[in-house]
């Protein structure tokens, strides 16, 4: 089963460099996997052999207590890198001493494992319980109970170990190799000779090791009751590799499935797709192989007719009589005008455009997106048309934009997008530096088309499509200024003064949204005069019209924006003089004068 092999690697792959537990675990090199000859003790607690290590291929030690100091710093840049070794048995990160792998300290529990086993050097048998400081005897309990009494060794020095120590050899000191290791220096930490006690450690506090190891023995064992939990923790961690990679395996699983069942569905939705485009290209070949039998049918059937009337008109002229071809020739003729009135193709063919987009939506089957389609028609560069205000002129550093309508050869609107669309816009004075484009399908026949010229000029616009140019292209742009503030004169009655058009209009150009709204509309376009009249209205008065006809009335910052904060300008406003009816005269008085 694969979940089973997984779980067996898994238990390897967790496994593989933990030595089992034992003295054959602790006696063989993990190099040369033979036991241990001059053991050296690795920081990581594995014990290699000198000469395997010494055979080793060094690497550059990275210090991982510098990761945070400065790197320009004069020091760091001083530095330079430390040889190491890596740990054969964990890859473990290994500083070398300056004096090299013999400068390591030597693993001597491993190595008098390798020599022989705990045993008492007196009766070979017992397990070593004691040790004799005079003689360096290893012995067991009874035996150092004997050692005691015996008169010639009643003076010998013999401590218990008390599971601190289970060495029957003496260390010899490796600076002084006639010395035994008795003393231990609490400032370098490290047992010594007294011959180290008299010369490098003069001074240093030093005591016995039957002294101190209760002391450091207890901080040993307190370190290690810290690091059991670590360990048990570990290793229940480790027991949950397997359950949490059956998990990841049943998801991945879960998921794969999930991955097909969607695959499987998409495939038979393409598919069906694929069936009806098919089904759609046969009815469409049918069409036009119908149209073409149609052609045909009505070209045999009009050759028929002239073969009729050329043949009994040959006959007539050349076996008819004259009386008989004066009495048949009215038929004939109105015949014959007939046949060479008809109108047919002497190049009979059949609209083959037929066009497939792969990149085309086609709707949804069976809850997918599916894309392609096949149309009949195809784009006309000669019929699509170009449409808008900025058309044929444009504002520096301000967007234009106009809209390209494609068409097919019928005229008709394509009604799908697609297109290759090419849009080029250069300056008439730097044909080497074009303008940046953006065309938009708008998915429905139409592109929007926008540009942001940089500078005023002469701008030539090429729109092509399939390398042809379109209606109108290419076709020039003037590129003004940018528009500054400025005051602009707009009628008042913008109906009424402009013969009837309802968009009012700067002299720059400038114009207003919505245009005339009609009287007494209070738009930002209207202004309330002293009379009570708006601007904009139109009063009937001749003589206010003609006060407030061509009033300023605000500030043109280019395109009339309906933001633009208007100033108020004082008009004054000539009232009407009132007229006196004039009295009608007396019929009376007349007919007396």
């Amino acid at each position: 089963m694969p979940g089973a092999d997984a779980d067996a690697d898994a238990g390897r792959m967790a496994g593989k460099r933990t030595p089992p537990p034992g003295v054959a675990g602790r006696t063989r090199c993990p190099v040369c996997a033979g036991p241990l000859r001059a053991p050296r003790l690795l920081p990581c607690l594995h014990s290699v052999c000198t000469t395997c290590l010494e055979r080793l291929e060094p690497v550059a030690v990275v210090d991982a207590r510098g990761g945070g100091s400065d790197a320009g710093s004069e020091g760091s840049l001083l530095r330079e890198p430390r040889r190491g070794l890596l740990c054969p048995a964990c890859d473990a990160q290994v500083d070398l001493p300056g004096g090299g792998v013999r400068a390591l300290p030597v693993d001597h529990v491993a190595a008098r494992a390798v020599t022989r086993p705990e045993t008492c050097d007196l009766c070979g048998g017992g397990a070593v319980d004691t040790r004799c400081r005079t003689c360096s005897a290893a012995l067991c309990r009874l035996c150092g109970q004997a050692h005691r009494r015996q008169k010639k060794t009643a003076h010998h020095t013999v401590v218990d170990l008390k599971g601190y120590s289970r060495v029957g050899k003496a260390i010899l000191c490796p600076a002084h190799p006639a010395e035994e290791l008795r003393l231990f220096c609490e400032l370098c930490d490290r047992p010594v000779c007294r011959d180290c006690v008299v010369g490098e450690h003069r001074e240093h506090p030093c005591d016995f090791t039957g002294n101190v190891i209760h002391k450091h023995g207890d901080s040993v064992r307190e370190l290690l009751r810290g690091t059991q939990p670590h360990v048990e923790a570990l290793e229940e961690a480790l027991a949950q590799i397997p359950q949490t990679h059956r998990a990841l395996q049943e998801r991945v699983e879960a998921v794969a499935a999930d991955v097909r069942t969607f695959s499987e569905g998409y495939i038979r939705a393409i598919e069906e797709h694929r069936d009806k485009l098919l089904k759609q290209l046969e009815d469409i070949r049918g069409q036009k192989e119908n149209a073409l039998q149609l052609q045909k049918a009505q070209l045999e059937q009009l050759l028929a007719d002239m073969r009729t009337g050329v043949e009994f008109t040959e006959h007539l002229l050349t076996s008819g009589s004259d009386l008989e071809i004066l009495i048949t020739k009215g038929v004939v003729v109105e015949r014959l005008t007939k046949l060479n009135q008809v109108e047919y193709s002497a190049r009979p063919s059949v609209d083959g455009r037929i066009r497939f987009s792969p990149h085309e939506k086609a709707g949804r089957c069976h809850g997918y997106e599916v894309y392609g389609a096949i149309s009949t028609q195809e784009v006309d560069p000669a019929n699509c048309v170009l449409q808008g205000e900025d058309l044929h002129r444009a504002r520096e550093k301000q967007t234009a934009s106009f809209t390209l309508f494609c068409k097919d050869a019928a005229g008709e609107s394509m009604g799908r997008g697609g297109d290759d669309i090419r849009v080029t816009v250069v300056p008439n004075d730097k044909k080497d530096s074009p303008v940046r484009t953006v065309v938009q399908d708008n998915k429905d026949g139409t592109y929007s088309i926008s540009y942001t010229p940089k500078e005023p000029g002469v701008y030539t616009v090429l729109v092509c499509i399939k390398e042809q140019h379109v209606q109108g292209s290419p076709f020039t742009v003037t590129v003004r200024k940018r528009h500054r503030s400025h005051t602009g004169v707009f009628h008042c009655c913008t109906f009424c003064s402009s013969g009837g058009q309802k968009t009012a209009r700067c002299a720059c150009g400038g114009t207003m949204p919505g245009g005339y709204l009609g009287w007494a509309m209070a738009t930002k376009a209207t202004q309330v005069v002293p009379t009570g009249h708006a601007v904009g209205s139109s009063p009937r008065s001749q003589n206010v019209r003609g006060q407030v006809g061509r009033a300023q009335q605000g500030v043109c910052s280019g395109p009339w924006r309906s933001d633009v904060a208007w100033v108020s300008q004082p008009v004054k406003l000539q009232p009407a003089q009132p007229q006196i009816p004039r009295r009608s005269p007396d019929p009376d008085e007349v007919s007396k004068n």
